[in-house]
């Protein structure tokens, strides 16, 4: 698709967006026979699970596009959100995520070799970058900064500072990264409208800004790296992987707010046309039907409301295609020595709480000797002690 028409390159870049910003950017590049620039970062916190598949895929989709991607690895901005990733493992889980986003993006059979990873304190220390912080906080409002954090940055009541210097580096990142467009979650619409008005008022262009919609977790919600029920991890073996999705919910007939359609719609589908595959399969051996397969989301949706497609018979078929597609990134992880001791060192696990030993007395009537207890003291009324009286 790299040398396909600019047009064709066009939908492959916008496939399953949720809407695109100054998509005229992009356009122009295309029609001048150029490879777009795009970077999605990502705060070097949580534990990478089946929920980055979602953003993996379509940056596997930039990159088929002949697009130049940059996957930015935000230990500063980790820190800034309210000290989610602690300064002393943001190294080692930057050096996870590059491993892990590096591997993903190879196992759907895309080329990486327009993928460049950066770090964000590799620049973001700078004098050049510090100053450029310090002109926007002199003309961005303390209302505007919280407005354009307030779906990406944690919101307490008593917030620190850092949390209003975050959406800054994050527009000021499109810039020193030199791109044409920034991808991201539909929940960043807020900072990426921000950066439109932000980077021409100290005297920066305009860049475009591709937006993911906002996919269901499998359990209805959305996959958190703090409740391990409700991910998969990327490292989870076949049977854990089957255990989590036979838990999934997924009400029979019922396609709105359907984490596993979702799943299949932004994962499974566009990673089988990435490696040429032949679609979503479905399996019916049990009940003496052939199989379906599916190459289109649409049929699967009407398939499913028609009662066709069952949660019983979708279940198996997703974790088949989803095992397949983390088999490659848990061989290579199980090859790298280093990429396991890194993951020892950014995800260590928590110590363990000691038991607390009761004293039980003795176990027989009569058994043992009561210690003998000192005095207690009192007040004397005049401010010296004296014993207390002994019990009659």
């Amino acid at each position: 698709m790299a040398d396909g028409t600019p047009e064709q390159r066009l939908a492959l870049i916008k496939e399953n967006l949720a809407e695109v910003l100054n998509e005229d950017i992009i356009k122009k590049v295309l029609d001048e026979g150029g490879h777009p620039k795009i970077y999605w970062g990502t705060a070097t916190t949580g534990r990478p699970h089946c929920g980055y598949l979602v953003p993996a895929i379509k940056m596997a989709q930039f990159l088929a596009a002949g697009c130049e991607l940059t996957v930015l690895l935000a230990d500063i901005h980790g820190f800034l959100d309210n000290l989610k990733a602690p300064l002393e493992l943001v190294m080692h889980r930057a050096e996870f995520y590059r491993h892990t986003i590096t591997t993903l993006l190879g196992a759907v059979g895309v080329s990486t070799e327009k993928l460049k990873i950066v770090l964000g304190s590799s620049y973001q220390k700078s004098s050049e970058y510090v100053m450029d912080v310090y002109k926007m906080a002199s003309i961005i409002s303390e209302h505007d900064a919280k407005k354009a954090g307030a779906e990406v940055v944690k919101q307490t009541d008593n917030a620190p500072l850092s949390g209003l210097l975050y959406p800054i580096l994050q527009v000021l990142d499109e810039q020193y990264l030199g791109v044409d467009a920034q991808f991201g979650g539909v929940d960043q619409r807020k900072l990426f409208i921000a950066a439109k008005e932000w980077l021409p008022r100290v005297g920066y262009k305009e860049r475009a800004h591709l937006m993911n919609p906002m996919v269901p977790g499998l359990h209805g919600g959305k996959m958190s790296s703090s409740d391990p029920d409700s991910k998969i991890d990327l490292l989870d073996p076949p049977d854990i992987v089957a255990k989590k999705i036979k838990k999934a919910h997924a009400a029979p007939q019922v396609t709105e707010d359907n984490g596993l359609l979702a799943f299949i719609e932004y994962v499974l589908l566009p990673a089988a046309r990435l490696k040429g595959g032949e679609g979503f399969r479905v399996d019916r051996e049990r009940d003496g039907l052939e199989s379906l397969v599916y190459t289109d989301i649409a049929k699967i949706r009407e398939d499913y409301q028609n009662d066709v497609l069952t949660p019983q018979l979708i279940k198996p078929a997703i974790t088949k295609a989803l095992t397949a597609l983390l088999e490659p990134i848990q061989e290579a992880f199980k090859n790298n020595k280093e990429w396991q001791e890194i993951a020892e060192k950014a995800y260590p696990p928590p110590p363990k709480k000691e038991k607390k030993v009761k004293n039980k007395g003795t176990r027989y009537p009569g058994g043992g000797k009561p210690e003998e207890k000192e005095l207690p003291v009192r007040s004397n009324g005049n401010g010296d002690a004296a014993e207390a009286p002994a019990a009659q």
